[in-house]
């Protein structure tokens, strides 16, 4: 059940770089609306296993009465949005301000959103 998910959400492989993915993309221009709407799927997917991890949370905090399981994801939640920002940003700094910037930054938090929704979806029981 927790590989369900990403499997119906991305096209394989999923673990590609995905500017490569976006076969049919004859340009740039057409590379980097296939990563964004990518993004867009996957800050879909993010959303519906953070849900999904936040149930659980709340699920185990009501059966062993205390309350540490929720604050807790949400402060990993909040850290990895960070890290995610910051590491992203740093993969676009690389590019030196060239063309390939754009497609690197979202195709940076593309790949790093893939691994969080398996991660927060291993919690989701």
């Amino acid at each position: 059940m927790r590989y369900l998910l990403p499997c119906l959400l991305f096209p394989l492989p999923a673990l590609a770089d995905p500017s490569m993915e976006c076969a049919d993309a004859a340009s740039q221009v057409e590379i980097g609306a296939c990563v964004s709407d990518m993004e867009t799927r996957v800050d879909a997917a993010l959303s519906t296993a953070l849900g999904f991890a936040m149930s659980s949370a709340r699920e185990l905090d009501e059966i062993t009465e205390r309350s540490v399981a929720v604050p807790a994801l949400e402060a990993s939640q909040s850290a990895w949005e960070a890290y995610r920002t910051a590491h992203c940003d740093y993969i676009g700094s690389t590019f030196g301000g060239g063309s390939g910037t754009g497609i690197a930054i979202t195709s940076c938090r593309v790949v790093l959103g893939r691994a969080r929704v398996e991660a927060l979806m291993a919690q989701a029981r």
